[in-house]
């Protein structure tokens, strides 16, 4: 993995991860990019089915270490590692991707909004398990 410096924290790629696996990262300082920031990293270095399994076992555990089991949301996480997935290019930096990808990034004005109502997305249904988008997008 890319141990370079990055903005977002000014961790390493190294340092999230360890600090997200093991959860020692506080809540506080694990935003909407550092989410994607460690959903790319897996994607970059495990099959794509190993890295979304990976990836829900730890934000489950990170969740439930920070007292907040009510956020994880499985459709929002599944359907974020697939848009990341689909956009990873090889070789691309950290960087490269976030400038390429400004709306996976922004979580106010989040891309779920052009493939899911805001009914279905509130729904406990996809809380608790992925469910297909019900716009076209």
């Amino acid at each position: 993995m890319n141990s370079v410096q990055v903005a977002a924290g000014g961790l390493t790629d190294a340092e999230l991860l360890r600090g997200f696996e093991h959860g020692t990262l506080e809540g506080g300082a694990f935003h909407h990019a550092e989410h994607i920031r460690v959903a790319w990293l897996y994607l970059g270095e495990l099959e794509p089915v190993e890295a979304l399994d990976r990836y829900v076992a730890n934000i489950k555990e990170f969740a439930r270490i920070n007292g907040a089991p009510e956020k994880y949301h499985e459709t929002i996480t599944w359907a974020y590692l697939l848009l990341i997935r689909e956009r990873l290019e090889p070789g691309e930096t950290w960087e490269e991707f976030v400038e390429r990808n400004g709306d996976l990034m922004d979580w106010q004005d989040s891309i779920l909004a052009r493939y899911y109502s805001p009914e279905l997305l509130g729904s406990e249904v996809a809380r608790q398990r992925f469910v297909f988008p019900d716009r076209l997008g």
